[in-house]
């Protein structure tokens, strides 16, 4: 039995699809069964040098698109070998060339939307919308049309799809989500406070994931500098890529406010260095004016670290049902709100939070969870 996932590339700061794809094909490996990646990278890239598992790569490409004139004759090679296919992400080649390809195979096809169909792209970007209406009736419609099974993370992810376009087709189905566990913490030097040793004995305020004006960190920064004052040994930490140069744009605001210092910004981290960060922080925050899961939101669990996320992360109905965390409102009045309150909280309180958080990654989050749910989905045919 084998399983391919498609996706249009392995870079690691290409964000959650690329993870997601990731988590999964390693944890099918380790429950027993083969499975394999197809991006449209450049071989020779170096983030490929570093993966455990068969990757087949069909590029370069060019333009964000990433269209591969060896994608559909690849498939059409290959996809009798695989009992199923999962499509990670929509509006890139991947998605459309699978489809062509195995439109009129016998191998069945799935696809992982990962929150690619969330209303809010379509408010806040209207002139891109339309662009993809151009092209939605006959590619990415079709897509979805014809797949076995669009797989969501939660109930709500699945619910806002159905608003995106009006010409929608699908078999929707709930394959739950999650994230890896920390590993054993056993050395003593943390790695991450050892890079930015200005943090040390500071009370950490924790956001992970890409710069990008989805993830609201101008309403965290508001939320900040509106709550400094309260305590100054408080830092706000941004960990990850800066796509969309959005950084200095942040710096500035914090440096008008003569808080510069406070506001540190890391660059992408990995490895011990990110599980670190988890541990060192106090409130890890995740203001995303979209969010279809959140795999930092489920990684900040398993660490005990309590989580405030808005009202726009689409698992925020069983954060609040399990007590691992505050919900705001997606604007920075919300998230200052429930900043103050959890200032507030005295350390037994706090501590109430962090053991629930654990509770919380336990029940519903653990990648043994997550893979169950999603094999039970796909494989059902066959096992």
């Amino acid at each position: 039995m084998k399983i391919l996932h498609v996706l249009p590339s392995m870079d690691p700061a290409s964000g959650g699809t690329r993870a997601g794809a990731v988590l999964l094909c390693n944890q099918s490996i380790r429950m027993g069964i083969e499975s394999e990646i197809l991006c449209l990278d450049d071989p020779g890239e170096s983030f490929l040098a570093h993966v455990d598992f068969p990757v087949h790569a069909l590029g370069p490409t060019k333009a964000t698109y990433r269209k591969s004139k060896h994608l559909v004759p690849w498939l059409k090679q290959n996809a009798a070998q695989y009992k199923v296919v999962i499509v990670h992400g929509l509006w890139q080649f991947s998605s459309f060339g699978t489809w062509l390809a195995l439109k009129d195979s016998n191998t069945p096809y799935y696809v992982f939307t990962h929150g690619m169909l969330g209303p809010w792209f379509k408010k806040t970007y209207p002139l891109k919308h339309i662009k993809k209406w151009l092209y939605w009736p006959w590619a990415e419609y079709r897509v979805l049309r014809d797949a076995t099974a669009v797989l969501f993370t939660c109930e709500q992810e699945k619910i806002l799809a159905r608003q995106s376009f009006w010409l929608y087709q699908a078999n929707e189905v709930i394959a739950g989500f999650g994230a890896e566990a920390p590993p054993q913490n056993t050395d003593t030097d943390n790695l991450f406070l050892k890079n930015f040793p200005q943090l040390i004995g500071k009370r950490i305020l924790l956001f992970v994931g890409r710069l990008h004006p989805v993830k609201g960190c101008d309403l965290l920064l508001d939320a900040f500098l509106a709550c400094a004052e309260l305590d100054e040994s408080l830092c706000l930490v941004f960990a990850g890529p800066d796509q969309e140069g959005l950084q200095k744009k942040l710096e500035t605001v914090a440096k008008n406010y003569g808080l510069h210092s406070r506001v540190i910004f890391t660059g992408m981290i990995t490895g011990n260095q990110k599980w670190d960060a988890y541990r060192s922080a106090e409130l890890f925050i995740l203001p995303s004016h979209h969010e279809n899961f959140g795999v930092t939101v489920a990684e900040s669990l398993a660490c005990g670290l309590p989580v405030l996320i808005t009202d726009q992360v689409n698992i925020h109905d069983e954060i609040s049902a399990d007590g691992a965390g505050l919900v705001a409102e997606a604007s920075a009045d919300g998230i200052t709100l429930k900043l103050n309150q959890w200032l507030m909280l005295n350390r037994a309180e706090r501590e109430k939070f962090s053991k629930r958080a654990v509770e919380c990654y336990q029940s519903r989050y653990t990648l043994d969870v997550m893979t169950t749910g999603f094999l039970n989905v796909v494989l059902n045919n066959y096992i």
